[in-house]
Parts: structure tokens; C-alpha cells; sequence
């Protein structure tokens, strides 16, 4: 679930917090600045002065250029500047996170991580952002590659998750990433997730992790079945006594959910397509979504926010006309509004500046600046607005040209009646990031560079953040919350649990200094489809020990501490050897779907990651086989992880089919290591892959090696070895069920960034109505 280091992190924070310290500090000093792409009050504004009338590039006040190219937006704190950026090209591109020093661009560190198994397209969308956090200092960050990672101001990693191996998030090509949001002990992300067992269905998350630890507090599912990828941020706020977050979703419409527990409190339905703006929460309790596509046009929506609680285990579905204020026919896709008390300012899809007033909606004035906007937002400061674009209508370089590319600055002063252009600048480079103020200075990253300009040294007109209203004092206790609410252990292994005592808001009552006076059980959910147990037990310490024989498995448990209960759950997966036959799975369900006729079945492995709704055990030839379904045309691609993601040296096989014809056929692979390793079917072609845009290579022959002939077993080989100084090789091959192994590697790809770790795993395509077979699978560690 994790790497093995970050559990000693756990223990250390558990004996932290059994002392009577619910948040351990590690920086004394008070931590300032623009701490997350949203500012210091969630809507883009900056009460700060002093701030430049004009951005002029080689200008006066232009201060420094950094040549670290992203689509992230910078965040400053304590004198250091945190941004998400690439480096290297081609197969060597690594996405990471770099610090600066905010007043001469000086590299301080950086963090670098390759990409893996995704179909990214880089420069197409704006990446997530880092955040800091204000006690701290610590900086989070998500990767476009779902690699979640906490860092000390100093640059040491304090734990980093996987989030596709661990909780099966799912990439997209436009690569649109949600920026992580601290709550006082909580980093909270999102993402479009298949995990196991109740997460085993596709649903757009959020996950709360324990800021020091890493340790996992909560998953929600506040929304509907998504309709495409969502990254907005959440906004955190109190409704009816309780700490919240309201976010826009991947299926379309406005959540609400505890942001303590993860419990989804409403929803409210309002487009056809996944949300990704940022939504608006004036003080008056109206929310402000903005939505649409660039082929679909939509609406800005003002509503007020429902005081409801569903009470279900759900959210309660709100219906729009319940609670609309106003709509308007203006739309973005991806950028997001921002609000400077009562008039919202928002870019729309075809380049227009529009200030809307939140009371009616009214459009108080329309300005042209581009053609087309992705992911930027304006920000508000020092009664101006900056404002970057894509690209810059003036130039004259060609858009299309990588090289020519250039993104345009607006500083422009806003009135109720108009708004006055009074600078344009043309940065190198296209601007998907949002800019950022602190301290006298605008910082801007475009996809060639990270930019500065303003005055040298500190601004008089710096305006700290103001303190936060006091928390409400907790109430009696209702329930309990462990953690961490998830684990994943090897045979043997043991994991220790903190419990706490929540009031009915979710409020922290107080920590539970002994664990040992909690009662287990296991528990089985009323709703599971799979009614299995964990191969594990809770000791007198109240520590959770998996069996020395463990096989695979999964399961819940129950705590109680008097009246008050609480749940976990888990998995155990053994290390090497691992060995899957599907032999043992008992065929005691049927199908019921309009493409064939009833078949026997059982679910898939219920610790494997990603497996549910897309794979199904069956029987093919006398023997039982894991099977790539067809009946759900959206799930045609199935990925399943079923190790740690900390795995490495290892050897995967398995045999694989494709049902077919001559003219076509599927697809299937291994995941070794995060390189996935794909027999093509209507290529007849072996292709090593991890970032298709970065890292593809197929076999070269012509005709191949060897012919992939339909419904014919084959048996698909492949290892990973890496050396000392990082870089790698991936070899594979493939031949005819019962045949020799050949003595050669049909394909050895170099890569000099290897993935240095990964989770074995198994990947099908079945298009077309063609299913793919997987059967006795192996993974042994190298000599």
C-alpha cells in the first residue's frame, strides 16, 4: 500500500499522538505565503498592495526566468517557491516537484518521478499544484501519474502512495490532476478510482490521508457514476455544525461531504458531462458551479446550499429547480471562476473576460482577450486582475509549432462597468498554470519557463492571512474513526491502529490512549457480494496480525469501545512466489446481460486492485481462467494490480488467449514493474509500453516471430532488471502453449529512468466482443 519506511513514520506519529497531541508540529515558526493555487481564502484574491501595474517581459520589474517548463501554478511559503515541473524528453521525461528560492530563482531541490502506465498527453492541460501546509510547512503534491508524496520544506520525503497500484486510480490522456487540500491533519485528493471489494466499482473519490503518516483516514463517494474525469479542488467550509467540503464531480454535479469522515451529505445534478471547475461558496451560502465542454456548451448555476444531511450512508439528491438562484449561459470546461465580494470574474471557453454579480447573475461587462482558454484563472490583487491565456492572440508564431508556442499575461483594471487592459505580455510558452502573488511579486509558469516579475526584497503592502474562526468545541461522542482505516499487509506482518472518539459531526472528542480496551470482530457488510473474511487477527495489544500462511484475502473488521463502533478494512497479499491458478474459485454465479446467454462465473481475487465488474473466473477447456468481460462497452480496457507497490526484481508469466478470428482479435498484457508488456492481436506484434506518449516500443520484426493465432493458448514472459546507477532493462517473450521456451528475449528495451518499483498485474482489452483469457499466472523473484 505503501513504502515499507512510512509504516515506522506511522508509529512514530501513533506515539505522538497517544502522548495527547492530536497534530505534531516540526517547524516552529509561523508558515506565510500563497499556500495553494486558490490563495488564502479559496476564491483566487490577495488582499496584498504594492502589487505591478505591468508584467513586460525583459522588462524593469521582470526579476528572474527559471527553465523548469509544467502547467502547475506555484505556491510560496516561508521565502521558498513550490511548483510541479518536468524535466528530460522523450522516454526520460520525469514529472516532479521543485522548490525555489521565491526571491532569485535559485534551486533549492527537487523531486523527479517518471510516468507509468498511462496514456498522458503532456502540454495538453494544466497539472495539479502543490500545498502547503500552514503549520508545518510540509509540501504535498500529486503527480499526473497518481504518485501522491509528502515532503518536509527541506526536500525529505515523509511518505509517498501510488494511488493507480494502491487504490487503483485511472489516468486519462488529457492528464488533469486534482491538487491535494490540507484540513487541519488531513491532506484530502481525489481521483477517478476502481479499487476492491465496496471501491471495487469505477466512481469518482476522495481519500483522506493523515498528514504526517500518510496513513489513510477515509475514502468517500459522494458522487454519481462518473461521466468523465474530474479534477476540481475541493472547498472547505461549515454547514449545520459540520466541517465540509463542496467540490464539482465527474458526474456532473455539486457534492457535499464531511470533510472529518468522508460522509457524502447532497448532491446536486446539474450537467451532462463530468464538472472540472472549481466551485464558488459566497458567505451568503451561495455556490457558484460553472460548467461545460468545447463542444458542448453549459451554464454557470448559482444555488443555495442545502442544510441536509442524508443519514443513509449516501448522499440525499437534491434536484436543482429546489434550489437554483439563478443560471446563465456562459461555460467553461476547465477553468475556474474566482469571487472579489460580490462580482464573480470568470474566463469563458472562447476567450472572454466576463465579471458576473453573484446576487442575480447578471453580466456587468464583456472582454475579449483570446480564443480559447484551458485550466488558467484569473487572480485578483491590488485591485487588478492578472490573467494568463493559452496562447496569445498576437502572436505570430505558429500555434502549432512546439517551438513557437506563446501564452499571453493580462493585467487589467476591473470596474463595475468595464474592464481596462493595462498590460499584455507574451511569454514563452503556453499557460495552462494559474499565476500567483506574494511579497510584491507575480509568478507565472508556462510550458518553456517559470517566470517572475515585480520588486526586489519585501513589500510594504504585504497583508498576512487572517486568523480562522475558532473550531466548535466537540460534542458527546457517537462513533469511532481508526486509523488508518486500510491496510495492506504480507503474511506475518503486524499493523497498529490510533482510534479516536467523534461526535456526531464528526468533530474529534478525544483520542483513545489505550487501543488494547477496544473490542474486534469481523465484519461482513450487509451489501457485499463477496462474503469473504481477512486471514488475519487482532491480538491482545490490539494489533492487527496477518496468519504466518496467509493466502490472499480481504476483509472488514468491527471495533467497539462501549456503545461506540468504527470499522476497517484490509487485504493480505503474500510475496514471492506468487502463484494464481483459479482452481479454487467455485462457479456459483450466473450473468444476467443482454449479450450472451447465462454463464457461470465467479468474481475475481478480492484483494486484486481493479478487478471487480471487469474480470470474471470461468471456465474454458476443463480449467478455470480469469476472463476480460465484454458486456460493459465502458470497461473494454481492464488493469489489475495484485501486489505491493514497493515490489521489485521479479519475473511475471502467465498463459493468455484471445477469442477472434483472423481479421481481429484482443489484447492482453502483464504489468511488470510499471511497464506493461501487451500482446497486440490485430498487430501480431510483442510491445513494451509504460507512457505511450513516451515510452512505446513494439517488436520491429516483419512479420514477427512468431504468429498470435486466436482461441490458442500462449504463455507471455517478462522480467525487469535494474542497475545500480537507475537505468533499466525490460525484456519479453512469448510462445505457443506446451512448446520449449525460446532461449532469446523476443524484445530487451532499455530505458534510462527505470521504474525502480511496481505492483505486478495483469491488463485485457476486449473489443469488439472478443474476451481475453489469463491463466496460471507466476511471479518469481530474479536471481
Amino acid at each position: 500500500m505503501k513504502f515499507r519506511y512510512s509504516l515506522a513514520l506511522a508509529a512514530i506519529g501513533a506515539c505522538c499522538l497517544a502522548s495527547g497531541f492530536l497534530q505534531t508540529r516540526t517547524q516552529a515558526a509561523p508558515v506565510r505565503g500563497w499556500l495553494a493555487w486558490r490563495g488564502p481564502d479559496q476564491n483566487g484574491t490577495s488582499k496584498e498592495t504594492g502589487l505591478p501595474d505591468r508584467i513586460e517581459l525583459n522588462g524593469p520589474n521582470h526579476l528572474f526566468t527559471v527553465d523548469f517548463p509544467g502547467a502547475s501554478t506555484p505556491v510560496i511559503a516561508n521565502g521558498k517557491l513550490y511548483v510541479m515541473g518536468y524535466r528530460g524528453e522523450g522516454s526520460a521525461l520525469q514529472e516532479g516537484i521543485g522548490c525555489f528560492d521565491a526571491e532569485s530563482g535559485r534551486k533549492i531541490w527537487e523531486h523527479l518521478f517518471s510516468d507509468f502506465l498511462s496514456d498522458i498527453i503532456y502540454t495538453r492541460y494544466a497539472t495539479s499544484s502543490p500545498t502547503v501546509d500552514p503549520e508545518t510547512g510540509n509540501v504535498y503534491i500529486q503527480g499526473t501519474q497518481g504518485i501522491l508524496a509528502g515532503f518536509t520544506a527541506d526536500g525529505k520525503l515523509l511518505w509517498q502512495h501510488s494511488m493507480m497500484e494502491s487504490f487503483g486510480r485511472m489516468t486519462f490522456p488529457n492528464g488533469r490532476t486534482a491538487s491535494p487540500v490540507v484540513d487541519r491533519d488531513l491532506v484530502i485528493t481525489r481521483g477517478i478510482t476502481a479499487n476492491w471489494g465496496a471501491n471495487g466499482p469505477i466512481g469518482d473519490r476522495f481519500y483522506a490521508f493523515e498528514k504526517n503518516t500518510g496513513d489513510l483516514v477515509w475514502a468517500s463517494t459522494p458522487a454519481d457514476r462518473p461521466k468523465d474525469s474530474c479534477f476540481s479542488s475541493p472547498y472547505l467550509g461549515w454547514l449545520g455544525g459540520k466541517r465540509v467540503f463542496y467540490a464539482t464531480a465527474g458526474d456532473g454535479s455539486v457534492v457535499c461531504a464531511n470533510a472529518r469522515t468522508g460522509d457524502p451529505l447532497w448532491r446536486v445534478p446539474l450537467g451532462k458531462a463530468g464538472i472540472n471547475a472549481t466551485v464558488l461558496v459566497h458567505q451568503s451560502g451561495t455556490v457558484v458551479a460553472i460548467y461545460g465542454t468545447p463542444y458542448e456548451p453549459g451554464q454557470m448555476v448559482a444555488f443555495k446550499a442545502p442544510n441536509v444531511s442524508s443519514g443513509t450512508g449516501g448522499p440525499e439528491v437534491v434536484e436543482r429547480s429546489q434550489v437554483e438562484l439563478w443560471s446563465r449561459d456562459i461555460s467553461t470546461s476547465t477553468s475556474s471562476p474566482i469571487l472579489v465580494g460580490d462580482i464573480i470574474y470568470v474566463v469563458a471557453e472562447k476567450g472572454d473576460l466576463l465579471a458576473v454579480d453573484i446576487k442575480d447573475g447578471k453580466t456587468l461587462w464583456t472582454l475579449k482577450i483570446g480564443i480559447e482558454q484551458r485550466n488558467s484563472c484569473p487572480l485578483y490583487a491590488d485591485g487588478k486582475l492578472y490573467v494568463p491565456m493559452l496562447n496569445d492572440p498576437d502572436s505570430k508564431a505558429e500555434a502549432s509549432s512546439e517551438a513557437g508556442q506563446t501564452g499571453a499575461f493580462y493585467v487589467i483594471k476591473p470596474t463595475r462597468s468595464e474592464g481596462t487592459i493595462l498590460s499584455h505580455a507574451s511569454l514563452d510558452g503556453r499557460c495552462f498554470g494559474s499565476p500567483t502573488v506574494y511579497n510584491g511579486k507575480v509568478y507565472i509558469q508556462t510550458t518553456k519557463h517559470l517566470y517572475c516579475f515585480g520588486r526586489k526584497g519585501n513589500s510594504a503592502g504585504l497583508v498576512q492571512s487572517e486568523a480562522r474562526d475558532p473550531w466548535p468545541a466537540p460534542g458527546l461522542a457517537t462513533q469511532l474513526q481508526i486509523i488508518p482505516s486500510e491496510v495492506l499487509l504480507v503474511p506475518g506482518e503486524a499493523a497498529s491502529f490510533r482510534v479516536r472518539k467523534l461526535d456526531e459531526n464528526g468533530i474529534t472528542v478525544e483520542e483513545v490512549a489505550d487501543v488494547s480496551k477496544v473490542k474486534w470482530r469481523s465484519f461482513i457488510p450487509p451489501t457485499a457480494r463477496v462474503r469473504a473474511t481477512l486471514d488475519a487477527s487482532f491480538n491482545s495489544a490490539g494489533k492487527l496480525v496477518a496468519l504466518a500462511n496467509a493466502k490472499p484475502s480481504a476483509g472488514a473488521f468491527e471495533a467497539t469501545l462501549g456503545d461506540l463502533k468504527g470499522y476497517i478494512r484490509g487485504r493480505v497479499l503474500p510475496g514471492f512466489p506468487m502463484k494464481e491458478d483459479f482452481e479454487e474459485f467455485t462457479l456459483n454465479e450466473v450473468t444476467e446481460n443482454t449479450i450472451e446467454s447465462p454463464t457461470q462465473f465467479a468474481y475475481p481475487p478480492l484483494p486484486w486492485i481493479g478487478a471487480r465488474f471487469k474480470f470474471e473466473v470461468r471456465e474454458r477447456e476443463g480449467n478455470n481462467a480469469l476472463v476480460k468481460t465484454i458486456e460493459n462497452k465502458l470497461f473494454q480496457r481492464g488493469t489489475v494490480f495484485f501486489g505491493r507497490s514497493d515490489m521489485k526484481n521479479y519475473t511475471i508469466e502467465a498463459d493468455v488467449m484471445s477469442e477472434g478470428n483472423r481479421r481481429k482479435m484482443s489484447e492482453v498484457g502483464l504489468i511488470n514493474q510499471r511497464y506493461l508488456i501487451l500482446l497486440k492481436g490485430n498487430d501480431q506484434k510483442l510491445e513494451v509500453s509504460s507512457n505511450y506518449e513516451r515510452l512505446r516500443v513494439p517488436e520491429a520484426t516483419d512479420p514477427p516471430n512468431f504468429s498470435w493465432k486466436p482461441n490458442t493458448w500462449f504463455r507471455l514472459k517478462t522480467r525487469v532488471d535494474v542497475a545500480p546507477d537507475g537505468s533499466g532493462v525490460v525484456r519479453a517473450k512469448a510462445w505457443p502453449k506446451g512448446d520449449p521456451e525460446p532461449d532469446a528475449w523476443t524484445l530487451e528495451v532499455p530505458h534510462e529512468n527505470a521504474h525502480q518499483s511496481g505492483s505486478p498485474g495483469l491488463f485485457g482489452f476486449a473489443p469488439q466482443e472478443m474476451r481475453v483469457f489469463i491463466d496460471n499466472v507466476s511471479v518469481t523473484q530474479n536471481n
